[in-house]
């Protein structure tokens, strides 16, 4: 078998091993992060909650997120995945269950932070798990399939959540309210999930007894190589590097932009689609159209970024989009003309991702790759506490949900702008 032969034969073994169940990981994580935009249809007339109280509750996930993001990739570039990723699935299915006993905001807001303190690690650990595994060629197709949970949750959760909802006599079952359900079977998959990952997951290629020694050794030369060839290109390489060099700081705010817009949506469309005067099962459906449209954004855009090597073009035209469709569902009192916008709003948010994700180890390498990893997801995840705060703010303060996507467009902007300054004063020959 010649090295190309062994090199795609072994990149096609473990695309299918590890990146598919990679994506079941996040697939799961999202569903349990964001069952609560279902959950809140009921739960926060149930339990009291303003819009706002709400916002603020959303937003503990992420303060407990940000806070162990990088302490969480750290200890897994130290003892590898399969012993750090498996416990901390199996904790945020824990609490994801645990969220069904909350009865007031103190609990709910406890519990949404140890929720994120335990999610903290995966999109971090995975992203920098895929480094060990596949080439900087392979790695926006593979960074999109991983990518593809955050609209496959809505898609798949949006209307297995009004399913879960609308189960004649769940409600009062046991004594839980159909919204504590929700939480308990949904949370309960993460748990099994977690305990699968020593069973699947493999550190690095000369450890994976599912591969021939031709292949192991074809990967390992392929990733050795780039490493050599991008030493001469990166901005850094130490620790310190990967929290606070400029790199990392702009990505981290072009991030944050990014999410601004996405976890704006994820959490209020739900509320969005319901104001149409639809049920709770109706408005699972509904709400997830804007999710299938990203889904195909994020495919097609992750192909043509691994092609054409494009990839800042494919984050800024994206987040230009996104900014256009949070503006224009923003302005829009049509129901129709709305789902129309805010689907062009996720396929933008979303579909820049696949190639947002490559940009990192253009610019770093060695230890400062996780933590530039961690740094910029943990500072980026803040929009996502800024975003649902913004739109239940303007919620409350203004009855329409328009002056919060409208700021929220303004987020995706920045994302774009932030790219540009980052490749204009640091320019790459991969970006």
């Amino acid at each position: 078998m010649s090295t190309e032969s062994a090199l795609a034969s072994g990149l096609g073994k473990a695309a299918r091993r590890l990146t598919q169940f990679m994506s079941l990981l996040f697939l799961v994580s999202f569903i349990d992060r964001s069952n609560v935009s279902f959950a809140a249809l009921s739960m926060n007339k149930d339990l009291g909650f303003t819009p706002t109280v709400y916002a603020w509750g959303v937003g503990f996930f992420f303060f407990g997120y940000v806070l162990f993001e990088v302490p969480s990739n750290m200890i897994l570039e130290k003892i590898g995945a399969r012993r750090w990723i498996a416990p901390i699935v199996v904790a945020w299915g824990l609490a994801s269950v645990a969220l069904a006993w909350a009865g007031d905001a103190k609990s709910f807001f406890a519990l949404r932070f140890l929720l994120g303190m335990a999610e903290a690690g995966l999109l971090p650990g995975l992203l920098l798990y895929m480094t060990w595994w596949f080439p900087a060629n392979r790695r926006a197709r593979t960074t999109a399939l991983l990518m593809l949970a955050i609209p496959l949750s809505i898609v798949i959760g949006g209307p297995l959540s009004g399913i879960i909802l609308g189960i004649p006599g769940l409600d009062g079952a046991l004594g839980f309210k159909a919204w504590q359900w929700l939480f308990i079977l949904e949370g309960i998959p993460a748990i099994f999930v977690g305990l699968m990952v020593p069973l699947v997951m493999t550190d690095r290629p000369a450890h994976a007894h599912w591969l021939t020694a031709e292949e192991k050794a074809a990967i390992d030369a392929a990733l050795d190589r780039e490493g050599r060839a991008g030493g001469s290109h990166a901005h850094g390489s130490t620790l310190l590097e990967g929290l606070v060099s400029p790199p990392v700081l702009l990505l981290s705010l072009a991030y944050f932009g990014s999410l601004l817009g996405g976890f704006g949506i994820i959490f209020w469309v739900p509320q969005i689609v319901k104001a149409f005067g639809l049920s709770n099962v109706q408005t699972g459906f509904v709400a997830a159209i804007p999710y299938a449209a990203a889904v195909v954004a994020m495919v097609v855009l992750g192909r043509i970024g691994d092609t054409t090597g494009k990839r800042v073009l494919l984050v800024v035209l994206p987040a230009v989009a996104g900014a256009i469709g949070l503006i224009g569902a923003g302005l829009s009192s049509d129901p129709i003309l709305s789902i129309v916008a805010l689907s062009v709003a996720a396929s933008g948010v979303y579909g820049l991702l696949p190639s947002f994700w490559t940009l990192p180890p253009t610019y770093l390498k060695g230890s400062a790759v996780a933590a530039a990893f961690a740094t910029v997801n943990s500072l980026g995840t803040l929009g996502g506490f800024v975003g649902p705060y913004i739109v239940g703010w303007a919620k409350e303060t203004t009855g329409s949900f328009s002056t919060g996507l409208i700021l929220l467009g303004c987020g995706a902007l920045v994302n774009a702008a932030a790219v540009l300054v980052l490749t204009k004063v640091m320019p790459r020959d991969r970006a």
